[in-house]
Order: C-alpha cells, then structure tokens, then sequence
C-alpha cells in the first residue's frame, strides 16, 4: 500500500522493457554500449501529463458461490486507501524514429489473466484497398507483432491475409512461435535463474545503471507527487475483470486496442 503499481512494476520493470524495446542499436553487446542507449530513451521521454493516465483499484465481487474480495478487504490495508493497483498510460518519445508514436503502458492487481508481453500494432495501409473484403472489422484488423515475456514465451505474427478458394476473402492469419513447442524446457531458463547467473558471470546488461535509474525517476517522480498531492481518487474495477474501463477510453483516443480485447 505503500507504494502502489506505478512504483511496483511501471516506473522499473515495465519502463525497462520499454528502453529495451525502442533504443537504438548499440555500438556492441557489451553491456554499457546497450544501457548507453536504454539512457537515451528514457531522456527522451515526454514528461507525463495526467490526461494520459488512468489509475484503477479493484473491488470485490460474487463469483458463483465464491466472494472475490477487494483491496480494502485486506487486513493490512488502510480503511479508505487510495493507492491504486491499475495504472495506463500513455507515454511518447521524443526522438526522430518514434515522434507521434504513442506508447501504451498498463500494469494491474487482480486482473483477468496474468500475462506480459510487447503488441506492435503497424498503420493500416493507405488507400482501403480491402475494406470490402475485410467487412465491417476493416478498422480493427490492422497487422501486429506480439512478443511475450510470460508466460509461456512466444512471438506471434498477425496478419491480414488471403483465405485459400476461388473468392477474394480475408481473414487475420497468426504466424505463431512458441518457445516451449520449438525449444526444449531446459532451453528455457526462469527469469531468476538467468539473472543470478549473470550476476555470477558478472554480464551487468539486464542492470540498471546509476543514470538509468536517476532518468526513471525524473520521469515518474512528477507524476507520483501529482497523484499523492491531489488525493486522486482510482476508478474502481471488478476482481477478475480487464481493469476500468477508462483505460479503454484511453486506447481509444490513439486509436489502438489492449491485447487482452481479442478473442
């Protein structure tokens, strides 16, 4: 309670894969060329505004015979707290590859499933040629790279392509990898096991560094101060559910979707 999610998982484990995944080619693997350019991007972060966030704290709810409780039915937790266990947001970085590109962030307690992963969604392309052909989901259907950290590893390719027979129809396509199918289990090391090796080989390029956490910081320091100073209020969300619903209003307003909407 004391720290809520945007300092538990947003500020250095989503913000890390999120350097990782937009920073520019190292010079080398060698960990300080790699974590010179996780710097870069995290300075070229655009201070976050509170219009793109969204903050969440579930609540119970009936599940059959089952009650699902809510974070103020813990007995460790104040009467009446604030702190929340959803956050989204959406962040931009202001350099020459990504100017425009919004990147959507979200991390929640008590959500429908447990899942972490990166979802690419590309631009539609130009012109509509298929809107026919794609009907009334033409919108929606637009390419998309997912890689997934966990569980179950895997990158998945989804695309719009043509359904085999003498028609012109189309349909989204997934060009699937998944790790467990393709490598065996003891190729995959757990998260830890892999961390405390490096930390025995001395490999310091999954650490953060002195100035990376300093640059986090800077960016989301404002942020907490806001939603501590102001006593914001987080919108309540069903235990099991995908989170508030604000969080969809939020990926609306860039156009994109949550991974977690698709059947």
């Amino acid at each position: 309670d004391n720290y809520g999610i945007i300092r538990d998982v947003m500020q250095n484990h989503l913000l890390q894969v999120m350097a990782l995944f937009a920073m520019e080619e190292p010079a080398s693997l060698n960990a300080e060329d790699i974590r010179d350019e996780k710097v870069k991007v995290i300075r070229c972060i655009r201070p976050i505004e509170m219009d793109n966030v969204v903050l969440g704290q579930y609540k119970g709810r009936k599940d059959g015979d089952r009650t699902l409780p809510a974070y103020l039915d813990d007995e460790t937790v104040p009467p009446g707290s604030k702190c929340p266990t959803f956050a989204a947001m959406a962040l931009f970085i202001d350099n020459a590859r990504w100017d425009g590109v919004p990147f959507l962030m979200k991390a929640g307690k008590a959500l429908h499933k447990r899942q972490a992963e990166i979802r690419i969604q590309f631009h539609h392309a130009p012109g509509k040629l298929y809107k026919k052909q794609l009907g009334s989901e033409s919108e929606m259907n637009s390419n998309e790279l997912v890689i997934r950290i966990q569980p179950d590893e895997s990158i998945n390719l989804r695309l719009n392509s043509k359904i085999p027979g003498l028609g012109m129809r189309l349909d989204q396509t997934d060009l699937d990898l998944q790790y467990k199918t393709k490598f065996s289990e003891d190729s995959l090391p757990d998260a830890y096991e892999r961390l405390i090796l490096d930390v025995v080989q001395g490999d310091k390029r999954l650490f953060i560094r002195n100035d990376e956490l300093e640059e986090a910081w800077k960016l989301f320091t404002p942020l907490l101060e806001t939603i501590e100073d102001d006593q914001m209020a987080p919108e309540l969300y069903p235990y099991g559910s995908r989170g508030p619903i604000g969080a969809h209003y939020l990926a609306s307003r860039y156009d994109v979707r949550w991974g977690d909407t698709y059947n």
